[in-house]
């Protein structure tokens, strides 16, 4: 059989832009593997992160509302999805590295806790070391997934948000992508929720994105596509700042105060509780790895979904009914 592989790699070098990463030139992985004959270095990095435990436990993490009752509002598996698509997009439009981009958008949120930020507040609270998703996503992949990705797509898990750029375009593109995405489909759920109405939304933004969810993101990405270089991936300066004005609107309209973000409160509160219990409780922790015993604690309770770290609070905590 011929290698596919080296055809794809290849066709890499002849077709993507310069400055895009190319699977036959990376920086490598923790531990050097064999390569597959027939998918190159980033497609399979994709394809692990794809069929790991964290990817499928994101179905049932919050994403802006906890636990909603609704079919059709966003966990933190679409919000993933959502952004890989949007992120694909625009590098395929810039010719840059689509496997690369599509692997660090799958991963991003991998370290992200049952309730959302409510839970990483919680937790940053209370772990003496502080935590953050983005440095737990990329434990996920490294540590308790033990998935051996390539630098390049670890570097893009890691910098997807906070301090400092990703190393790459591609990385960049994921950077901006998930924005885009999260402010506009939580625009979305909250009209849906009826705790927002279209016309509360910043008429500025609105007179240049559009009205609609599609027209904004529309916008967005074609202004992103336009307006990047060889150097950086920006937005144009009149495009960004239509985007800051809805975060801005939704930090102090949806995502601080809002009548469904009340019950943060609850869900901090048992985030806090079972981390405690765990301390103390050691024994009670899975598996048997040499981490200190609050990493050991913050792993497990990262890893929780929603609905599981409800009932392990109800089975530790509330009553059950007495039967004879």
């Amino acid at each position: 059989m011929p290698d596919v592989r080296e055809r794809q790699e290849e066709l890499e070098f002849k077709f993507l832009s310069p400055r895009a990463v190319k699977s036959g030139n990376l920086r490598g992985r923790q531990r050097p593997e064999p390569p597959c004959a027939v998918r190159t270095e980033l497609q399979r990095d994709r394809d692990r992160i794809l069929h790991c435990k964290a990817f499928r436990r994101l179905k049932h993490k919050t994403q802006v509302f906890i636990a909603p009752e609704g079919d059709h509002y966003r966990t933190r598996l679409t919000h993933t999805l959502e952004v890989a698509q949007i992120a694909r997009t625009v590098a395929r439009a810039l010719a840059l590295n689509e496997d690369l981009t599509e692997a660090i958008a799958l991963a991003h949120d991998l370290g992200h806790t049952a309730f959302g930020h409510a839970g990483e507040e919680a937790l940053n609270s209370v772990h003496p070391g502080g935590f953050r998703h983005n440095l737990q996503s990329l434990r996920v992949v490294d540590v308790l997934e033990n998935l051996n990705l390539t630098w390049e797509v670890r570097n893009g898990i890691l910098h997807h948000t906070g301090e400092g750029l990703p190393a790459t375009l591609e990385g960049q593109i994921v950077n901006i992508c998930d924005r885009i995405a999260y402010i506009n489909h939580d625009i979305d759920d909250s009209i849906r929720a009826g705790i927002l109405s279209p016309h509360q939304l910043p008429q500025s933004s609105l007179d240049i994105l559009g009205a609609k969810t599609s027209s904004r993101i529309n916008a967005l990405v074609c202004d992103l596509i336009a307006y990047s270089s060889q150097q950086e991936i920006l937005l144009s300066p009149p495009v960004a700042e239509a985007l800051t004005a809805l975060r801005e609107f939704m930090f102090a309209t949806i995502y601080i105060g809002s009548r469904p973000k009340a019950e943060e409160v609850k869900a901090k509160a048992i985030i806090k509780q079972l981390y405690r219990y765990f301390i103390d409780n050691p024994l009670e922790l899975p598996g048997k790895n040499q981490d200190d015993l609050p990493t050991r604690a913050v792993d497990f309770i990262a890893g929780m979904t929603d609905r599981y770290a409800i009932n392990r609070f109800k089975q530790l905590f509330l009553p059950s009914p007495w039967q004879a």
